[in-house]
């Protein structure tokens, strides 16, 4: 986990979920600023069981959620596998990913990995170097040791750009 001590006025935490690495990051926003906050990657235990691995997933979160105080989340919507036994094993780490979050009282939304791309790199097919590269231009502090931790930093710089936009389209229906 790398960590930059700032205290913005809100704070986006950020998931790329999987059931063996979820990476997650936390930018600041001040009005159209963004500022580096932290990420990491989590790494349940994989010799563990489901159970124990989704249970640690959820623990993991909770606990970063309580140290870095975020007031919203975005997830990455997941790309649908062509395996039915690996997509079934991501849907459950993503349902976690979806509930620590809800449960901490955080509005958490998601965004297609084409949005994402589109928002952070320029265009929807962005390589995930594009999109390490991009990250590091917008969060010059940023220390994404992982490409998981980079994509989970995009998530959040997504958000902050289209929050707006989710938040009327919500009031609105």
């Amino acid at each position: 986990m790398s960590r930059i001590n700032a205290s913005p006025a809100l704070r986006i935490l950020g998931l790329d979920p999987g059931l063996n690495h979820t990476g997650w990051g936390i930018v600041g926003v001040e009005g159209n600023r963004l500022a580096y906050v932290a990420c990491g990657r989590i790494n349940p235990p994989a010799s563990a069981e489901m159970g124990e691995r989704l249970a640690f997933l959820h623990e993991e979160l909770g606990r970063i959620i309580a140290l870095h105080q975020p007031l919203e989340a975005a997830v990455e919507e997941t790309f649908v596998n062509k395996n039915a036994a690996s997509a079934l094993k991501l849907g459950m780490a993503r349902g976690v990913v979806l509930l620590a979050p809800a449960l901490a009282g955080l509005s958490v939304a998601e965004y297609s990995a084409n949005l994402v791309k589109k928002s952070v790199g320029g265009h929807g097919h962005a390589e995930k170097e594009q999109l390490a590269r991009m990250v590091k231009m917008l969060l010059p502090k940023a220390d994404a040791s992982s490409a998981d931790a980079a994509d989970a930093l995009a998530v959040a710089i997504c958000h902050a750009h289209h929050r707006k936009a989710a938040q009327l389209e919500k009031a609105a229906s």
